[in-house]
């Protein structure tokens, strides 16, 4: 793995008599958020239908499999494992009958003091049958004593430490919930005709026709019914928010509003600053696509040297990172990206990049651009080095793995093979986000301050049982 790897995409439709096929194509949406499952429940406030499996959403899912999703609301879940192995029972959306009835689950973003709930829960007779954290919230809305089930969900979260964006759909009402550091995103949307939708980035609600309508605030609970419509709640008071900045160098996709800023022109701003902070006599400047497009064409604009497609990427190709087994990575890496020789033959070539994390899949990009026929390679990263592990939805190696965490610049530049290297500052980074909201950023994977303190960091795991998920009719 040599990208920071993202966590999960949620979304939840209600209120829409097509609501399945709805999740499905805001799943489809969020793809990138998680290529290792996908999972869709729906309710028919009688029922809930599942359809859930390993793989991307277009092979989990087909025409039999939307129509057996019966009802007017469902959730959805698009997976890469940041707690629990990548096996069947981990595959979320969660749901179970449980005291406050039946209750599906998604979740996005990983709970810090999981292990001692579990624990706890564990101890007490409870049965899971998951590795997974989120189960643990499932757990604990089932026996929280009250008959407001908003009651139930703000006593629940309030015991809850960590990160979450969470869905929660049962009979007669659809949930989103935040948590009260508001580290992962989730929005809401208006669907056309009638009905909601929540989501983990708008460019879900692009493809459905829905309207974004706002953020769901940091610590906010918005319930959703047919009686009130939507109505906000609150879980605790405010608190400084610590939204993951890593949505805007990495994560999301440059068409989505996140944090309440377009991602895209985020991008291309580090690109500009980090061109002021690390000029070079150039020929042109080109990205690592796709994630680095943007950032390269902010440095460009601001350098006044031309960009240029250096690569080809092969669309066909999963995310590397994303992919369960190495020997697969490995294989990603080679044909996942091709060097255009015409364009790099004979030229002074700034390459913009995202980020580095272990360096090896850089080093080799950087020599194949060489082997192109570049006279120079000038490597510039738009966002700082890399240094410390998060332990709030993204998974990262351990920090012995991170190559700044050991090396020095001119190290990993050495190590790399580039002619000089320069990565975006921390204070540049910032200042490219909006004044408003750049104090309300975490920037712990390259700073290493925690904006909560982690307890049990490792992860937990305990036994699971398969169960049968979906039965095709004869």
């Amino acid at each position: 793995m040599d990208h920071l790897s993202e966590e999960c995409g949620v979304v939840g439709v209600f209120g829409n008599d097509d609501a399945a096929r709805m999740c499905y194509l805001g799943l489809y949406s969020l793809q990138h958020r998680g290529q290792e499952s996908a999972g869709i429940v729906s309710f028919d406030n009688s029922n809930m239908y599942i359809v859930k499996d390993m793989g991307l959403v277009q092979d989990v899912f087909n025409t039999d499999k939307i129509s057996y999703l019966k009802g007017s609301s469902a959730v959805g879940h698009v997976r890469y494992s940041t707690t629990g192995s990548p096996n069947i029972n981990n595959i979320q959306p969660l749901y179970s009958k449980t005291s406050k009835g039946k209750i599906a689950i998604a979740h996005n973003g990983n709970l810090t003091n999981a292990y001692n709930l579990y624990k706890d829960m564990l101890s007490d007779g409870a049965l899971f049958q998951s590795s997974v954290d989120s189960e643990v919230i499932l757990h604990m809305l089932s026996r929280t004593k009250s008959d407001s089930i908003v009651d139930v969900m703000q006593k629940t979260l309030q015991k809850i430490e960590g990160s979450y964006s969470l869905v929660i759909l049962g009979k007669g009402y659809l949930i989103g919930a935040r948590d009260p550091k508001g580290f992962r995103p989730l929005a809401l949307g208006k669907l056309p005709g009638k009905g909601y939708v929540l989501a983990s980035e708008t460019c879900a609600f692009d493809l459905i026709g829905a309207k974004y309508v706002r953020d769901v605030e940091p610590g906010e609970i918005v319930f959703i019914d047919d009686k009130s419509g939507v109505t906000s709640h609150r879980i605790s008071k405010p608190v400084k928010s610590s939204f993951c900045v890593f949505e805007h160098v990495y994560f999301a996709r440059p068409d989505s509003l996140v944090f309440g800023e377009n991602v895209h022109m985020i991008r291309k701003s580090f690109g500009k600053v980090l061109a002021r902070e690390h000029a070079v006599d150039a020929d042109i400047v080109m990205s690592i696509p796709d994630s680095g497009n943007s950032a390269a064409l902010g440095y460009a604009e601001e350098s006044g040297i031309p960009f240029e497609f250096g690569m080809t990427r092969n669309h066909y190709v999963g995310r590397t990172f994303i992919e369960p087994s190495q020997q697969i990575r490995d294989f990603s890496v080679k044909v996942k990206l091709n060097p255009i020789r015409e364009v790099l033959k004979g030229k002074r070539v700034i390459v913009v990049d995202d980020s580095i994390v272990r360096g090896t899949t850089c080093k080799r990009r950087v020599q194949a651009i060489r082997e192109a026929g570049a006279k120079e390679v000038h490597l510039r990263i738009s966002s700082p080095p890399v240094k410390h592990p998060c332990h709030f939805g993204i998974d990262t190696p351990k920090r012995e793995k991170l190559i700044a965490a050991k090396k020095t610049i001119q190290e990993i530049e050495k190590f790399i093979g580039a002619d000089s290297l320069g990565y975006l500052s921390i204070d540049g980074m910032m200042s490219a986000i909006s004044d408003v909201a750049k104090d309300s950023y975490c920037a712990a994977c390259f700073n290493g301050k925690y904006p909560v303190k982690v307890k049990n960091k490792g992860k937990y795991s305990f036994e699971t049982r398969k169960i049968k998920l979906y039965a095709k009719k004869k």
